[in-house]
């Protein structure tokens, strides 16, 4: 299981980068194995702004849908498009090529109140 230092976790398993003033944000690598073979990711909040905590979309495997949740308010202002065709990417790269969302993080937005790697893997029992 890969736990990268640069990025922070959430309790709901999704992960948040910043990188500048944008924010990339994913499901962790636990969270898709924990799923399976992903087949659809469904981004419909793409030009919102949301707080912290709202569902920003769904990702659906074969027998389940699951919600995603924002780890930081803030704008979405991008939807990884590579999804719409490989969404498998997720299960492949969950911190690369397989990102979901690129968010404009409020100015309160608190990263800092996020978990690091070895808080997560606590959560997670590892």
């Amino acid at each position: 299981m890969n736990f990268p230092e640069n990025v922070k976790y959430t309790k709901e398993h999704e992960w948040v980068r910043l990188e500048k003033d944008v924010a990339y944000v994913g499901i962790t690598d636990y969270a898709q194995a924990q799923l399976g073979d992903i087949v659809f990711v469904d981004i419909p909040t793409v030009g919102e702004k949301l707080e912290e905590g709202e569902v920003f979309g769904t990702i659906e495997v074969v027998k389940t849908i699951s919600d995603l949740f924002l780890p930081v308010a803030g704008e979405i202002i991008e939807q990884n498009e590579k999804l719409e065709e490989r969404p498998e990417l997720v299960n492949e790269d969950p911190y690369g090529a397989g990102w979901l969302v690129k968010v404009i993080p409020d100015q309160e937005a608190d990263l800092d109140s996020l978990m690091d790697a070895e808080a997560y893997k606590k959560i997670i029992n590892l």
